[in-house]
């Protein structure tokens, strides 16, 4: 499970440092691709082989899938981090959430996912008023 916030900054390589808290579980490899809100979503290997299965369950009939499926796959990178931890974010993905030199890294559960800095402030600031007020289940007869 990853969970928590921190604050790497990506080189002039395009590389990220990944917290030292997630290297065992990412070191058999990971696979980076596009997230909701102009995130990167980072999962361990085996788990975006898990997510792989259950989208194969998916009809190729329904074209809400088909599309989910084009845009995750299609933007998807496999990495191994480095002996320090880092991976090499292309220049797409960076592209695609607005990566500069700040970044966040937050543990999201079953993956971590990679903010710029500012948006995930942003994000951050309009979700914890919604947070905190809410007063009804989140997830029916779960939480």
């Amino acid at each position: 499970m990853f969970l928590g916030t921190h604050e790497p900054r990506l080189d002039e390589k395009g590389r990220i440092i990944l917290p030292a808290r997630f290297r065992d579980e990412l070191s058999n490899g990971l696979v980076i691709t596009k997230g909701q809100e102009r995130c990167l979503y980072v999962f361990p290997a085996n788990e975006f082989a898990s997510i792989t299965d259950r989208l194969r369950q998916a009809p190729v009939t329904e074209k809400s899938a088909r599309d989910y499926m084009r845009v995750m796959f299609a933007g998807a990178h496999d990495e191994v981090p480095d002996k320090q931890g880092r991976v090499t974010i292309p220049a797409q993905l960076r592209t695609y959430a607005n990566l500069a030199k700040e970044c966040v890294v937050i543990g999201a559960n079953t993956r971590l996912e990679i903010w710029d800095q500012s948006a995930w402030n942003n994000y951050l600031t309009e979700q914890e008023s919604n947070f905190s007020d809410v007063s009804t289940e989140v997830l029916p007869g779960l939480f």
